[in-house]
């Protein structure tokens, strides 16, 4: 299995083993839930951790831009401005002076342009790391107030930005452009894909959501794609949903590359994709706000009560219930077509 543990493990070995107990934990390990918030002073805190690690061909500079991106997405998610943040850097010994300094100086201009200071972190060679990685990236940030995806409220419409399969989509034009053009895929879908990298973020999303208010729940739609980001905001909040699958952008690209994969668009990781659910007053201006930064956004969906049940509204007008997928098969789908990519080219 590669990715997060699954469900019944996190419930029974992971979320038992959480150390001392403290009373300034407000929000703490929660399936679904982005960052812990605590209670310090009169101020809420959220923070967040993350691993990342680089595509086989990303640039130090991608790789700088995703590491600070993802990490503090899941702080702004909780409503909640991320403006500070350590990380690890672990690298196999023998890396390059100048893939290090290009990959420091990406991640702390990328820190620049969010706000964020980095307050620390460590930097080392080991032998065990294969490829440089971010052994973790923490991020945290103050706010009077903050959401949780356990917030959304019945009568609430749904709505998400730029579409499902980001992530997916992005990593697989990237990494393997040449395998999918050579198969046919147009070059300027595979193009349009790859240039998706700097969509893998839901930090400005939030921002303009909260500024726009009526929010009541967000999420950031990672592994398992938008089915378990939908999945997860209902679960938390105990509440049911009704989902048009029609409404939700796909872009041409990404179904392109998902197709040729194999992939269910639906059903893999999308960094980048904001789920949220907010008052219904509220839609028209948060829809402005996106449209405005030119954020794609739509209503895709209410909230309904829980004996509802969770589901899609099928383009037939056939319902099928919302389940969250055991495993985000991208990873397998991804690493197998690098391999196969690896061969082809030594041949």
């Amino acid at each position: 299995m590669i990715g997060k543990v699954n469900d019944d493990f996190f419930k029974r070995s992971i979320l038992p083993s959480i150390g001392a107990s403290a009373r300034q934990v407000i929000v703490g390990p929660q399936m679904g839930v982005d960052a812990a918030v605590l209670k310090v002073g009169e101020m809420y805190m959220a923070i967040a951790e993350d691993p990342i690690f680089p595509g086989p061909t990303m640039s130090p500079e991608d790789f700088g831009w995703i590491t600070v991106h993802i990490g503090a997405s899941d702080v702004a998610v909780m409503g909640i401005e991320p403006r500070f943040m350590t990380y690890s850097l672990l690298m196999p010994p023998g890396t390059p002076e100048d893939y290090i300094t290009r990959l420091v100086h990406s991640i702390s201009e990328s820190a620049k342009e969010l706000g964020i200071t980095i307050a620390g972190g460590h930097t080392g060679f080991y032998g065990a790391v294969t490829v440089p990685t971010i052994g973790g990236i923490t991020v945290w940030g103050f706010g009077e107030n903050y959401v949780t995806p356990a917030q959304a409220k019945v009568g609430d419409a749904v709505i998400i930005t730029k579409g499902a399969a980001i992530e997916a989509g992005a990593l697989l034009g990237s990494e393997l452009g040449a395998s999918l053009q050579s198969a046919g895929v147009a070059p300027e879908l595979v193009q349009k894909a790859a240039a998706r990298i700097k969509e893998m973020t839901v930090v400005e999303d939030a921002r303009l959501a909260m500024d726009s208010g009526g929010v009541h729940a967000m999420h950031d739609a990672t592994e398992g794609g938008l089915a378990r980001g939908l999945w997860e905001v209902a679960e938390a909040s105990n509440v049911g949903l009704r989902i048009e699958r029609s409404k939700i952008l796909l872009p041409p690209d990404i179904k392109a590359v998902c197709d040729h994969f194999g992939l269910n668009p639906y059903e893999v990781i999308s960094e980048g994709t904001l789920v949220l659910t907010a008052d219904k007053k509220a839609v028209d201006k948060i829809l402005q706000a996106y449209e405005k930064e030119g954020i794609p956004a739509v209503v895709i969906g209410e909230v309904v009560p829980k004996n509802e049940g969770r589901y899609w509204i099928e383009p037939d007008g056939s319902r099928k219930d919302i389940i969250p997928p055991p495993v985000d098969r991208f990873w397998e789908v991804f690493f197998a077509a690098l391999e196969q990519a690896a061969k082809e080219e030594g041949q």
